[in-house]
């Protein structure tokens, strides 16, 4: 794995990414099932979403951290912070204007929060698991609503994540 490093290639690295990435989802969904099914707003494609989008932040912090390590007075991580921050910002706007009415506003701004996590790992170069975690979070957004519906059906949950 060391050559695969010494020639400024992180695939290895990015495909034990991918694998965390999918199994952050998954937990964020299944917390988020249970919100689900207690009648919340924020639900399964929130929550996915959000534990998603925390994942790649952290690889790519954690990545780029060793890449930037050779050049003094650089760190990656103020970068990675920086831009959780800002989009925390927009999110919290999404939910604060619009999530009175519009609890849909949530999995939107979580959605906003994982295409920053997403451009961060292509401006580090990590294409691949940038391109993993796009395919995961589609998936979430878009399988997950099917899924969320099909059990507050099934136990008789107003369903409050309507437009989501």
């Amino acid at each position: 794995m060391i050559q695969y490093l010494a020639h400024g290639s992180f695939v290895p690295l990015e495909w034990a990414g991918v694998c965390r990435i999918f199994i952050a989802a998954l937990f964020g969904a299944l917390l988020g099932l249970e919100r689900s099914l207690a009648g919340k707003h924020a639900g399964m494609r929130t929550y996915a979403l959000v534990a998603t989008g925390s994942a790649l932040f952290t690889i790519v912090g954690t990545i780029s951290s060793y890449e930037m390590s050779f050049f003094a007075g650089i760190n990656p991580v103020q970068i990675a912070s920086s831009v959780v921050v800002g989009i925390g910002f927009i999110g919290a706007g999404l939910a604060a204007f619009r999530g009175g009415e519009h609890p849909g506003e949530l999995t939107t701004a979580a959605g906003v929060w994982v295409s920053a996590a997403i451009g961060m790992a292509c401006g580090f170069g990590l294409y691949l698991i940038a391109f993993a975690t796009l395919v995961i979070s589609v998936a979430i957004l878009s399988l997950l609503m099917h899924v969320e519906s099909a059990a507050q059906k099934k136990y008789g949950i107003q369903n409050l994540s309507q437009g989501q």
